[in-house]
């Protein structure tokens, strides 16, 4: 696999009923390779992997890549709170094809830094994949300090970090980690664009789901350390990422989904569907985008 770079989404999944929409699936999918979109995330946390069954996460990941066709790298969001459940769900995702597995700090339980040392080594050895690790400490209660990843950057399989946590101290740590074959990704879309002129290879975002044309300039513009032409991209996507943050992700993105003709609106429970105090304020952030009028290739929206 070759270095993660640029913009690469965390993809929502769209359900219908008790099942997968897979129709409306394609039509995300086809969205983000129209936009220039460099990677996707199956079943990360945007794409409620809590939610799946194995035999959905199993489908949705073999549909991506069918529908890919190996045109950008697909990632498998494969991170559960015990190494063993970790380890086994990774080497499904290896068999069923994955380019790599986005691999979360397990959460809840709350492991030590040599239990996170531990838990990430024995993934990368047993599992068969390149390995992403994933830091969110908001969502998992369990920050891996910038050491226990630079030990882990030395193993052969774990090709990168996406590092959520967004203040100036600790994406240069991260960075400093950086190397041919350890990418450093930023995991919030609101601070990317300054991780990635700090150093950054990319980000893995939400907002690339709802227009990812404009994520994968400000991502081009980041890289190529154009810092004037970055604040002007990124500031014209700065109520996007408010609105995506309004509530829970993936809530708002999955609203935005459907008002822009790709899927249905609604989550799993226990997210509940986007408040309605919210919808026409979203409506103007996405109309100021030119992105209300988006209707990709999905007759089934509601």
């Amino acid at each position: 696999m070759h270095k993660l770079t640029g913009s690469i989404c965390a993809l929502a999944t769209p359900f219908r009923g008790d099942g997968l929409d897979l129709a409306a699936f394609g039509a995300l999918i086809d969205y983000q390779l129209a936009g220039g979109t460099q990677g996707l995330v199956v079943a990360g946390s945007t794409g409620e992997a809590h939610a799946l069954s194995e035999a959905e996460f199993e489908r949705a990941l073999a549909f991506a890549l069918e529908r890919v066709a190996g045109r950008v790298p697909v990632l498998a969001g494969t991170g559960t709170a015990s190494t063993r459940k970790t380890i086994t769900a990774t080497r499904r995702a290896h068999a069923i094809g994955a380019d790599a597995a986005l691999v979360v700090t397990p959460y809840y339980v709350r492991p030590t830094q040599e239990g996170l040392y531990r838990h990430f080594s024995a993934t990368a050895d047993e599992a068969g994949l390149p390995i992403v690790l994933y830091n969110v400490p908001s969502r998992t209660g369990c920050d891996m300090l910038p050491e226990t990843a630079a030990r882990l950057a030395a193993h052969e399989r774990i090709a990168g970090i996406k590092e959520a946590c967004n203040d100036d101290a600790r994406i240069a740590a991260v960075v400093a980690l950086k190397r041919p074959d350890f990418a450093v990704l930023s995991g919030d879309d609101g601070t990317c664009a300054q991780a990635m002129l700090s150093g950054a290879d990319g980000v893995i975002s939400v907002a690339a789901n709802v227009a990812p044309a404009a994520m994968r300039a400000l991502c081009d513009a980041a890289l190529a350390n154009t810092a004037g032409r970055v604040r002007e991209l990124d500031g014209k996507l700065t109520e996007l990422y408010a609105l995506l943050g309004t509530e829970p992700n993936p809530i708002p993105v999955k609203w935005c989904l459907h008002e822009i003709g790709i899927c249905l609106p609604d989550p799993r429970l226990p997210l509940t569907p986007f408040g309605t105090m919210h919808h026409e304020g979203a409506r103007q952030v996405l109309g100021a985008l030119n992105l209300a009028a988006v209707q990709p290739r999905h007759s089934g929206v509601a």
